[in-house]
């Protein structure tokens, strides 16, 4: 399922300034610059509703779900050109991150699976980069997470942006511009939070039956 949707902004925002640890005395705590938000503290703008994510409105990004004849999204994946990233959002505790956990365990994985791993500073952070062996021959990863509150967002890139953050463009304004619902309800750490298919487009698979299938839209 493809969601290609239009917005005035393509660039990326601008660099979170609470990276500075600086905030004059007189000054008012606002919302971030950049994304991924909280619901709490998004701005304004387009976005597409997929329950836990709404994904911004981007041009030339093409937003790709598999969904079970529910209407249960199990993997979103954006699409720009050769690039893409993959998205998930998962529960965390209040009280700390826990990325530096899950890319531990991506890095274990990925080394049983006999692919090396290695940890590099990024824009996000700590990232993974890994070169895998798949059907379709050797392919370049990049894995990033950002912690909020109480959630967690893992993005995976492929694609040239997966050696260069720089090639990323229009993939990575959606990273900014992610906004996170993580809701009130108490959840197991590190449990995805649930996504589902927009109304209008469950309504239309309502009835149908069969495996999970990949739409457009």
């Amino acid at each position: 399922m493809i969601f290609s949707r239009k917005r005035a902004e393509g660039a990326r925002h601008a660099r979170d300034e609470r990276d500075s640890g600086v905030l004059d005395a007189e000054e008012t705590p606002q919302a971030p610059a950049r994304g991924p938000y909280d619901l709490a503290e998004a701005p304004d703008a387009p976005r597409l509703d997929l329950g836990s994510l709404q994904i911004p409105a981007v041009p030339e990004v093409e937003v790709r779900v598999q969904a079970d004849p529910q209407g249960v999204i199990q993997q979103v994946v954006l699409v720009h050109g050769e690039n893409a990233l993959q998205l998930g959002v998962f529960a965390a505790p209040r009280s700390e991150g826990i990325w530096d956990e899950v890319r531990e365990e991506i890095r274990q994985s990925l080394f049983n699976d006999g692919a090396a791993a290695q940890e590099v500073q990024g824009e996000y952070g700590t990232e993974l980069r890994a070169r895998v062996r798949t059907p379709d021959g050797i392919t370049d990863l990049r894995f990033v997470g950002i912690d909020g509150p109480r959630w967690m967002v893992r993005g995976v890139f492929q694609g040239a942006a997966a050696t260069n953050p720089d090639a990323a463009g229009p993939l990575a304004a959606c990273l900014d511009g992610l906004v996170v619902d993580r809701g009130q309800e108490a959840k197991p750490v590190r449990e995805p939070l649930p996504l589902r298919l927009p109304r209008e487009v469950a309504e239309q698979q309502a009835g149908q039956e069969g495996a999970p299938q990949q739409r457009e839209v």
